[in-house]
């Protein structure tokens, strides 16, 4: 087997880049990883090239070994860009060296394919008013059914049967149309199994050396033992910062009358309890409808004698729709027993009253009311279920807290007795933040409240828009805020060009592609665009973010996380609340400077930023940008930031692809050109420029720290400085020093990390 750097210089040149010493660092810890068992956390800050740092030394232990590694990401655009840019570029350039061409597919959960059995009726539709069980003439009335007629036309020629390739997109009520989940699923029982997109894909990925998937896939694969994912000795989890919350999404239930009454409707005539489970419903809402929103800290009586109904009808139930000894396969069947297993298996949780378990219950417009339960903690569930048979390489460029990874390793189950062992590693990043971008508060503005947005916000905004001249991806801390802007910019920009994109038009995928192809267009919206945005180049120059990311005031698991830590002694507000928002403001500052040569202001409406006695901990999860509060500056930053800027970068598109999630027309086998574009897939692909020339390339908070530094911070402790002017007296951010303190196990003065003038 070649050599790690053999392998990495290969790589690095395949892709027209440059080796970097980040990303070497963290290969070399990535390799060391796998060859001792010990895990990993590793932040990488954008631009190191992590994705390559981390395949490379996967490919080498899976060929080396015979054993598949996985990769595990949190959103679908990291997803596309590994398996449609990284590994094919990667698999060109190792091929000569490594004598074969590595191998690699994309795994994703049911839902997210065509079902053929459906779309050939076997299954009941969803919708009494489908595609499916209407006539030609109320097809051409019908947006639904114009959408499932295009489906069924993409179905019959596409040839992974991956959502991800239809653009554009369908709603999701017409995908449920064409697709069922695994619940729901005939297995091996399915008259078309032998042409399932899912079984073929799976079979197909089964040798693989690199599998990528997504972290709720791989949780359902740990923690169930469905063993969807070939055996693996190798974990990758990339966008570590979010694994938690995604696999707390995994494994909350809920439960409404809805549920149940549909639950009821799809047993039908098939089970004899179908009666009863109406009457069940009946029963839950007229409990719920009285009860006010929020956490339930114990279930009242009236609430678990419906609970209780509803888990004895539904056992009933699943007794009756039991397939005997025989019986010919229905999906009508399947897909009810599926509905009734999950109403059994979520009203026994809610009234075990387990002692992790949070229920809070919540009223949607359209729904009613909704019982949640969800776990207070995921540590120990990840710990032995994920950490357990496998190493793990957790990587981020936001894993770090204050110098230390202890506060991710603790909610991943990484401390404490019985914790497996470690190592945490910062590499930093190549870039160089105080050149490259403005952090701008805008501190005259008033304390954001909960009556919606301020009118002199949005005069803010305006300003900060047409100084951009558009180029703006606008991060909001609700739906409702996006919207609102987006109608109120609309409006107010008649008289230019700028297009406003708001979140829920279209799929993510396809907003953030119109974002990115036209300069004069901005894009606002929330959650997903705080950290699945990658848009290079000069059609993103300006991100604003609304207001400090905290979590609801009436998150009943945050607030019940926050109280048990208080409990204990803890500060639940910094450990909870305050920790959300510095990792969501990294992330979403994050998505300015994605390359060595862009340019951009991060902006700040909420001048809680500078005032708050939480703002230098805030400040100090950012990068270590120019800070400012001069709003005349910045506008006439942006201005000629827009005068200079050079043509956006060319768009990646989405393409066909084949069975293992590799572009269609292209053979994993077969080389293909190093340029990673092929007759089928002419899509333009920008190679990111080397990095600038910076120190910003090591250990601690991006600074390469010297064993004369390190006795210079020594020295300055015992005269007693304080952190302030230990910074000023070595020229480094007050991050930088003060994560390099605590990894010296030294303190100083404490202050925030940007002062703004």
């Amino acid at each position: 087997m070649p050599d790690l750097d053999d392998l990495l210089h290969a790589a690095v040149g395949g892709v027209g880049g440059t080796e970097r010493p980040g990303q070497v660092e963290m290969a070399h810890a990535v390799a060391r990883a796998v060859e001792t068992g010990e895990h990993l956390l590793v932040q990488a800050g954008t631009g190191t090239g992590k994705s390559l740092a981390y395949l490379v030394p996967a490919v080498q232990h899976a060929m080396a070994t015979g054993r598949t590694a996985v990769v595990a990401t949190a959103t679908l655009a990291l997803q596309a860009q590994i398996v449609d840019r990284d590994m094919p570029r990667l698999a060109e350039s190792l091929t000569p060296v490594l004598g074969r061409r590595p191998t690699y597919a994309l795994v994703k959960g049911r839902r997210n394919y065509v079902c053929l059995h459906k779309l050939e009726g076997g299954f009941p539709d969803d919708d009494a008013d489908s595609l499916l069980a209407v006539g030609d003439v109320d097809r051409a009335a019908s947006r639904l059914g114009a959408e499932v007629v295009r489906l069924r036309d993409w179905a019959e020629v596409t040839e992974s049967g991956d959502r991800d390739e239809l653009v554009p997109g369908v709603s999701e009520r017409a995908w449920r149309q064409v697709s069922v989940s695994a619940e729901e699923c005939l297995g091996s029982r399915c008259p078309m199994v032998a042409e399932c997109f899912v079984e073929r894909s799976r079979e197909a990925a089964r040798d693989v050396d690199v599998i990528v998937t997504n972290h709720s896939f791989m949780a359902i694969d740990a923690f169930e033992g469905r063993q969807m994912l070939p055996e693996h000795d190798v974990l990758v989890v990339d966008e570590g910062h979010e694994l938690v919350d995604r696999v707390t999404s995994t494994i909350t239930d809920e439960l409404t009358p809805g549920s149940v009454r549909a639950a009821s409707k799809r047993a039908g005539r098939q089970a004899d309890s179908a009666e009863a489970l109406d009457d069940a419903a009946a029963l839950l809402e007229s409990v719920l409808e009285p009860m006010p929103e929020g956490r339930l800290t114990a279930v009242p009586d009236s609430l678990a004698l419906a609970l209780g109904r509803i888990r004895d009808v539904a056992r009933q139930a699943q007794t009756e729709l039991k397939p005997q000894q025989g019986e010919e396969v229905d999906g009508a069947k399947q897909v009810a027993r599926a509905a009734v297993e999950d109403l059994f298996e979520t009203a026994a949780r809610m009234l075990e009253e387990r002692e992790l378990d949070v229920v809070w219950l919540s009223k949607d417009p359209r729904r009613g009311p909704v019982l949640r339960v969800a776990p207070m903690s995921v540590a120990m569930l990840v710990r032995d279920k994920v950490f357990e048979d496998r190493t793990v390489v957790i990587t981020s460029a936001t894993l770090e807290l204050g110098g230390t990874f202890d506060a991710v390793a603790g909610t991943i189950g990484l401390r404490g007795e019985g914790a497996p062992r470690w190592r945490g590693l910062d590499v930093g990043s190549p870039f160089d933040y105080p050149k490259q971008g403005i952090a701008y508060v805008a501190k005259h503005l008033p304390p954001p409240g909960r009556d919606g947005t301020a009118p002199q916000t949005f005069d803010e905004i305006e300003a900060l828009v047409r100084a951009a001249n558009g180029r703006t991806l606008g991060l909001f801390s609700s739906m409702r805020a996006a919207r609102e802007a987006t109608e109120e910019m609309r409006n107010r920009l008649e008289d230019t060009d700028i297009v406003i994109l708001c979140q829920g038009e279209d799929q993510i995928s396809t907003l953030v592609r119109e974002f990115a192809r036209d300069v004069r267009t901005c894009l606002f919206g929330t959650l997903s665009l705080w950290q699945g945005v990658d848009v290079p180049g000069s059609s993103c120059q300006l991100v604003i973010i609304d207001r400090v990311p905290f979590p609801r005031p009436d998150d009943p698991l945050a607030s019940a996380r926050s109280q048990a830590i208080a409990r204990m002694g803890g500060n639940g507000f910094m450990a909870v609340s305050a920790t959300h928002a510095a990792l969501r403001l990294a992330q979403g500052a994050g998505r300015l400077i994605r390359r060595g040569d862009d340019r951009g202001v991060v902006a700040f409406l909420d001048s809680r930023m500078m005032t708050a006695r939480y703002a230098g901990f805030l400040q100090r999860s950012l990068p270590p940008f120019w800070p400012t509060a001069d709003r005349e500056m910045v506008l006439g930053a942006l201005r000629r930031l827009d005068e200079i800027a050079p043509p956006p970068l060319p768009v990646l598109e989405p393409t066909r692809r084949g069975l293992t999630g590799a572009v269609a027309g292209t053979s994993m086998a077969a080389a293909a050109p190093v340029a990673g574009v092929t007759e089928a897939d002419e899509r333009p692909v920008a190679d990111a420029p080397p990095p600038p020339p910076s120190s910003r390339t090591a250990v601690t908070e991006g600074h390469a720290w010297t064993a004369q530094e390190d006795e210079e911070l020594r020295d300055g402790v015992e005269l007693g400085l304080s952190l302030g002017e230990l910074a000023e007296s070595m020229e480094l951010p007050p991050s930088a020093v003060e994560a390099r303190l605590t990894g010296l196990g030294l303190e100083a003065g404490k202050g925030p990390t940007l002062t703004f003038d």
